[in-house]
């Protein structure tokens, strides 16, 4: 008669599985690993093996590698409920669309959580350039990919800066009259900027 012999109950091979701590552990290896490697060259592979735990668990927990790197920069959005209002629509008129969408964002959270995210941009160049990663590739990129017939790259960055930058006079700085404008005086002022930025021939 043969008899197996295995692990014992107190020996567990693999991974472990998700526990309640993995969320949080998938966030900090999160940061290390955007941190050192950036967006698109970092993998849910390597974050979960930073974490120590199943690369599963980052599907589980987030649903992707984009969902993870929006929650490791603690971003009071979610930019998949954001894209799914400013695409739909005429493409003439997305750059009203996504002025009107920053603006409501930010007055509906009283704009102190995304005032203290562009506070911590403007004082630390790490953070910096992880925001500038999730703006070319997380936000402004895809709308950029849906419609602008070329030159991808920059017009996210000109989007980015303009928006940011109405952001920052608006919200963070509070200069008159910028503040206190309504949302019509906004979008018509800004829109057509955004516009020519996402779909007009850029001249170089």
């Amino acid at each position: 008669m043969t008899s197996s012999v295995g692990p014992g109950p107190g020996r567990r091979r693999g991974r472990r599985p998700g526990g309640t701590d993995t969320r949080g552990q998938l966030l900090d290896a999160a940061r290390v690993e955007f941190a050192e490697w950036g967006y698109e060259k970092a993998t849910v592979r390597k974050i979960a093996e930073r974490a120590g735990v199943d690369a599963a668990m980052v599907n589980h927990w987030f649903g992707g590698k984009e969902a993870l790197f929006t929650a490791s920069l603690d971003i009071p959005v979610d930019p998949t409920e954001i894209l799914a209002t400013i695409l739909p629509g005429d493409p003439e008129h997305l750059g009203e669309r996504v002025v009107e969408m920053f603006l409501t964002v930010w007055d509906a959270t009283g704009g102190g959580p995304l005032a203290a995210m562009v506070h911590s941009i403007a004082s630390h160049e790490e953070a910096a350039r992880m925001m500038r990663e999730f703006i070319v590739n997380v936000l402004v990129g895809r709308i950029v990919e849906a419609v602008a017939p070329d030159q991808h790259d920059l017009r996210a960055g000109l989007c980015g800066s303009q928006v940011f930058g109405m952001g920052m006079v608006r919200y963070v700085l509070k200069l008159e009259p910028m503040a206190s404008a309504d949302h019509a005086t906004l979008v018509a002022a800004v829109a057509p900027t955004i516009q020519r930025y996402l779909t007009a021939p850029l001249t170089t």
